[in-house]
């Protein structure tokens, strides 16, 4: 399956083997107990209980494995999966690295739960400097990062960890498997939120961590298992079915954001403009040369939260949303949440509208919410 293209394997990804008279992908299977075998009971047959078995939550499994490049585990959000790796590998004593500059609530959960267990966070900026990794358990990277777009070579740092005895981690979230796939660079462990542009429809909460190592990979089954993070079985479908145009929802999401990245460069009322797509982009270098593609995502400032909410008032494709990677595109305010960014700090996800309709929208936008405060 490695040999076809992007369309073809997001296409075919984890179906069963076709049965005449069945659909491509089968429904949804609810069951909280089956029925088992009452000689050899749950070893006669893969399902006994629902939260450790569901045929559906597999098949997604699978799909998501083969894009990945390894086996694969779902949980109920990106979040129960970050934590349920975090949780899972940390002991009291030992150290992580975590990005400074990487998803909030993850940086929230280090400090008000790892640190309280007994471990030593270290955050450090996705684009470094990193410090000396000697005696570091974990290292857990973001890139691109969520919400500054920073990035951070992935083989590099996967030598350096491996060196150091250190495992390595890397947050696929924003990328997607298509856009990288960072147990190909060297990376132990892919952690990511499979609500955003994975499934990208917007309807779903959904994170899985993948690896190539079967000692993790079934540690972290173990703790799912046990803790009960598991995605439902019509959520586990409605992210199978979803899968299947991620190629084309990748395409016309990046083609979008770099036409809206134009857009915004010949803007003297907008700053801080991040996409690594660009040439002028400080992460371009990197990008360009570890990433298949880049994703819709941009990153800019329109100078006070007041500026920000007229330009989305004006806007009629530009809605005010939290997430990304979903068909319409929306904008976030990300102080609004308590993230340390400047509040006019806007994380605007491109959805699938015609290119030339929401630059545009954007423009007109953007003059009708006239100039910082």
């Amino acid at each position: 399956m490695n040999e076809w293209g992007d369309g073809t394997r997001c296409v075919h990804a984890g179906l069963p083997e076709p049965v005449p008279g069945q659909p491509f992908l089968p429904g949804p299977v609810f069951a909280a107990p089956y029925h088992l075998d009452p000689w050899q009971g749950p070893a006669g047959g893969p399902n006994g209980y629902g939260r450790p078995d569901n045929p559906t939550r597999r098949l997604l499994e699978d799909a998501v494995g083969e894009l990945e490049g390894g086996d694969c585990r779902v949980f109920a959000s990106g979040q129960a999966a970050i934590t349920g790796l975090l949780l899972t590998l940390l002991r009291p004593g030992d150290t992580v690295l975590l990005p400074s500059d990487g998803y909030y609530t993850v940086r929230a959960f280090a400090t008000g739960t790892l640190e309280a267990m007994g471990v030593r966070v270290v955050f450090v900026p996705t684009a470094g400097p990193y410090p000396d990794l000697a005696g570091v358990r974990l290292v857990l990277v973001e890139t691109p990062a969520n919400p500054g777009l920073d990035v951070v070579d992935v083989a590099a740092l996967a030598d350096r960890a491996h060196a150091a005895g250190a495992l390595l981690a890397v947050d696929n979230t924003t990328a997607t498997p298509l856009g990288q796939r960072p147990l190909d660079l060297g990376a132990d462990v892919v952690v990511a939120s499979g609500t955003k542009a994975l499934t990208g429809h917007s309807d779903l909460l959904l994170g899985y961590v993948a690896s190539r190592s079967t000692e993790l990979i079934e540690a972290v089954t173990g703790w799912r298992n046990t803790t009960g993070a598991i995605p439902g079985a019509f959520d586990a479908w409605l992210a199978h079915r979803s899968l299947a145009t991620l190629d084309l929802r990748l395409g016309r999401q990046s083609a979008n954001a770099e036409a809206v990245a134009a857009l915004l460069a010949g803007r003297a009322d907008v700053t801080g403009l991040r996409w690594p797509g660009r040439p002028e982009d400080p992460a371009y270098a990197v990008a360009s040369a570890q990433m298949r593609r880049v994703p819709g995502v941009v990153s800019f400032d329109l100078g006070d939260a007041d500026r920000v909410a007229r330009f989305v008032d004006a806007a009629r494709l530009v809605v005010a949303a939290t997430s990304f990677g979903g068909l319409h595109t929306t904008a976030d305010r990300r102080a609004q949440w308590g993230d340390d960014t400047p509040p006019g700090f806007v994380r605007l996800s491109c959805g699938v509208e015609d290119t030339a309709d929401l630059v545009a929208d954007m423009a007109a936008a953007l003059d009708a919410a006239g100039a910082p405060a």
